[in-house]
């Protein structure tokens, strides 16, 4: 059957999905992108010879207004009608192609699915414009792809469907985990050249205060001065907060805090690779790829509870904090800075769970979504259960 995915930009943790997608016997995958990318807030490479998979990029035009992202893109019906989709995919709401769609498969008669990583801790839901928007929007889906059990959960509550199908958000974890291990191999050199401690906490991602990195700084700093001679923090990514988190940074003594800034996806694995732990002590995210990017490199996981990611990711392979809260924050870092054996076994179980998060995995429930809509050969309520890191 003929898919046709909406999606905002070429983003390189979706590609092995596309591809994977595209090799379904099932479905005839085409790709919308609204843009190539988005150099207001990312500045990945666009990993275009990596691409199985049929795709256009529509004209689009784009500005930034202080937190709105206005992409405005011509020729969404015209694209859709030559596509003539048996069923559509659309990665979000909040673009003004999105709506256009979702019109074009109501004018047409075409099923129309929703792929979104909303959850009930998403700073955005306090709007409540964005909210009624956003109610308008999900009433008018035919069904809904979620990558977990968080978003699964609010989905639910506010639609009631039983068409909602999970699609378990993944990265390439072969790359990731093939290149840690080589990473590995020349660990000593490595840290060198990237000017690495020894042991080191990391995080990566945008430096902003959503990601609750303050917290992180002040929870690093609280660990007792002999540890801080031990153990050092690596903050990879850049962001509008970068200068206030070095400044606070050079206050704390004894320590070893280093900003790598923006890493592409190919050498991030190195970081992965030599760190002690992985941190995200988000206030607001709706998943969070760097943790399954960390877990495919073996790491354990420090996350806020309110990440996405949290419900399905983090067991036995991590501890879960509250966000906001620095000596909880903090502890964490010293029980996993203080204990090998701990180590050794929460990097082995994140190496047993993310197998479940796989490229393959999220293409096989999409497709399953995809089938279902059309076909009614399955129904959402058969896919209630997602998959857990306490399997």
């Amino acid at each position: 059957m003929k898919l046709c995915l909406l999606t905002e930009i070429i983003s390189p943790y979706r590609i092995p999905v596309f591809n994977a997608l595209a090799g379904h016997p099932e479905i005839d995958l085409r790709v919308i992108f609204l843009a190539e990318t988005d150099p207001s807030m990312r500045q990945w490479r666009i990993y275009r010879d990596e691409a199985r998979f049929s795709y256009e990029v529509l004209p689009s035009w784009r500005r930034r207004f202080g937190k709105h992202n206005i992409v405005i893109n011509t020729n969404v019906a015209t694209t859709l009608e030559r596509s003539s989709p048996d069923v559509i995919l659309c990665g979000g709401y909040n673009y003004l192609a999105s709506w256009q769609a979702l019109r074009w498969a109501k004018k047409n008669q075409v099923p129309f699915l929703l792929w979104t990583e909303s959850t009930a801790h998403d700073e955005r839901n306090r709007h409540a414009v964005v909210e009624n928007l956003k109610q308008a929007f999900l009433d008018d889906c035919s069904g809904f792809v979620v990558p977990g059990k968080s978003a699964f959960d609010y989905v639910s509550q506010m639609t009631g469907s039983e068409n909602i199908f999970i699609a378990p958000n993944a990265v390439d974890n072969d790359l990731f985990t093939a290149r840690s291990q080589a990473a590995l191999a020349k660990s000593a050199r490595l840290r060198g050249e990237l000017g690495l401690p020894d042991r080191f906490c990391l995080y990566v991602g945008r430096l902003v205060r959503a990601k609750g990195l303050t917290d992180l700084l002040q929870a690093y700093a609280a660990l007792n001065p002999e540890i801080r001679e031990q153990l050092g923090l690596v903050f990879v990514g850049d962001g509008p907060i970068r200068a206030e988190l070095e400044a606070d940074a050079r206050s704390v003594f004894p320590g070893s805090i280093h900003f790598a800034g923006f890493v592409d996806r190919d050498e991030l694995a190195a970081y992965y690779a030599l760190a002690e732990c992985f941190v995200l002590p988000t206030y607001s995210d709706t998943w969070g790829l760097v943790a399954n990017e960390a877990m495919a490199c073996g790491l354990p996981i420090v996350c806020s509870r309110v990440a996405g990611c949290a419900a399905d990711l983090v067991g036995a392979n991590g501890i879960l904090v509250t966000p906001g809260n620095i000596s909880q924050l903090s502890a964490a870092l010293r029980q996993i800075y203080a204990n090998a054996e701990l180590r050794v076994a929460m990097s082995a179980e994140s190496c047993r769970v993310i197998q479940n998060y796989s490229p393959e995995c999220c293409a096989n429930g999409i497709a399953k979504a995809a089938i279902a809509m059309v076909t009614g050969r399955s129904c959402g309520n058969v896919h209630r259960e997602p998959i857990s890191a306490a399997m």
